[in-house]
């Protein structure tokens, strides 16, 4: 089992910038990759970033030279730098954690932090 807490959502003005974090706890010498989703009012949640142990990301084309994805394996956490917000990057963000046990794979998720950006 791997367990998410994310931090760091929050207001801010369209143009802005604003941190995010997520920390895993459990079995997180399991974990293979981790990202961020995002899920507005009434849509479908959708892939923002995700990167793999060895630094490998990947990020949607909504997104891409707007937000940077890393990650600390020390400390089994992720982070989502977003900047230059736009108004349509509102929404709830999940962090997600996909491990595996065996032959056998997993995907967790976080409760997620909401970000709200105005215009």
């Amino acid at each position: 089992q791997v367990q998410l807490v994310e931090s760091g959502g929050g207001l801010v003005q369209a143009g802005g910038s604003l941190g995010l974090s997520c920390a895993a706890s459990g079995r997180t010498f399991a974990i293979l990759r981790m990202g961020w989703y995002r899920q507005a009012p009434g849509r479908q949640r959708e892939l923002v970033a995700h990167i793999s142990r060895g630094g490998t990301t990947t990020y949607a084309d909504s997104v891409k030279g707007r937000f940077t994805i890393s990650g600390d394996n020390a400390k089994n956490t992720v982070y989502l730098q977003m900047n230059s917000l736009k108004p349509e990057d509102t929404a709830v963000y999940y962090c997600s954690a996909n491990w595996v046990n065996g032959i056998s794979a997993y995907d967790n998720w976080g409760q997620g932090t909401q970000v709200t950006v105005s215009s």
